[in-house]
């Protein structure tokens, strides 16, 4: 009985702390007049992608590099077909087309870097610090344009408006609070993730489902529930943007922070057999950008995505199979 009330105290962790995230969030964008796309793109984007960083930290260290590799690989075609398509499903997801082009631009330079460094075979610490270093220039370079379009959006204040300059906006309480709402937020996701994964692989293991099944769904799907959760609700209260942020952000960390910070550590040894699942991952990234170039994700384009991820995971099935 206990391990069922596990099941649900991590689907209400996922589900309440997804709201919270997403206020928070949204607060935190207006308090420093930004866009909720570009907080969807850093501080949602990294935080729902702390479950992947700890695994694949954990794997490489434990020399278990295909976990490690397969996390990056597998949660980044996981976050475009599964989730994304699920929120686009939802709800058609609409977004401002000059910060569509800004991100869709270090998107794809990120699966690039990626894919080149997967495809040489090794991850050693030099190639970790490019991959590091571009995130950080991607990360100031998306906030000073995103302020900049926020400014050039605004209507001119009235002449009798009391003046606040952006280093003010910083010692705002109110911004402090929202932000430990998303910090609170992005804890209880991870949380309840972590619990619901845990306990529901156990749950598998007693009603005799193989390893396999285990590894293809509840495993593999585990470190991007935080994802999934975040964008639906954002997608439900109609943040749409926010929940494409998410997305292109984590898939950004993912591609970028996760393997090449492992890599600062360790070096990554990259398994020949995880090859053809790189090239889907960056196929999906070039239909994502397709779909998205009118900025825009329609609800038949979400369900082309969640069809793609079924025969994602019959494809997969077939390969253990046989």
């Amino acid at each position: 009985m206990l391990i069922y009330l596990l099941v649900i105290l991590g689907f209400v962790l996922l589900i309440y702390g997804g709201n919270v995230l997403v206020d928070g969030a949204v607060a935190v964008a207006k308090h420093l007049k930004v866009s909720p796309l570009l907080i969807g793109l850093t501080l949602v984007g990294f935080g729902t992608s702390v479950p992947e960083l700890i695994t694949s930290l954990f794997a490489a260290g434990m020399h278990a590099e295909g976990i490690a590799v397969g996390n990056v690989v597998g949660s980044n075609i996981v976050n475009i077909l599964l989730v994304l398509g699920t929120a686009a499903a939802i709800q058609e997801i609409v977004v401002h087309l000059e910060s569509f082009k800004r991100d869709a631009s270090f998107l794809i330079l990120s699966t690039v870097i990626l894919g080149i460094a997967l495809l040489i075979g090794r991850i050693n610490a030099f190639m970790g610090l490019i991959m590091c270093g571009v995130l950080v220039f991607y990360t100031i370079y998306a906030y000073r344009m995103d302020v900049e379009q926020e400014k050039r959006n605004q209507p001119a204040p009235a002449p009798t408006a009391p003046h606040r300059t952006r280093h003010h906006i910083f010692y705002s309480k109110e911004l402090w609070k929202s932000v430990g709402k998303t910090v609170l937020g992005i804890l209880m996701t991870i949380a309840g993730a972590r619990v619901l994964v845990e306990n529901a692989v156990v749950l598998a293991e007693r009603w005799g489902v193989s390893e396999t099944v285990i590894g293809l769904t509840i495993v593999a799907l585990g470190t991007s529930v935080p994802e999934l959760m975040t964008s639906i609700i954002a997608s439900l209260k109609h943040h749409g943007s926010l929940a494409f942020g998410n997305i292109v952000g984590s898939n950004i960390y993912n591609a970028l922070f996760i393997l090449g910070f492992t890599a600062l550590f360790m070096p990554v040894e990259v398994p020949r057999y995880i090859f053809f699942d790189v090239l889907i991952m960056m196929g999906v990234t070039g239909l994502l950008l397709y779909f998205g170039r009118n900025g825009k994700i329609s609800r038949r384009e979400g369900r082309i995505f969640i069809g793609l991820y079924g025969a994602y995971l019959v494809y997969l099935a077939i390969g253990t199979l046989f």
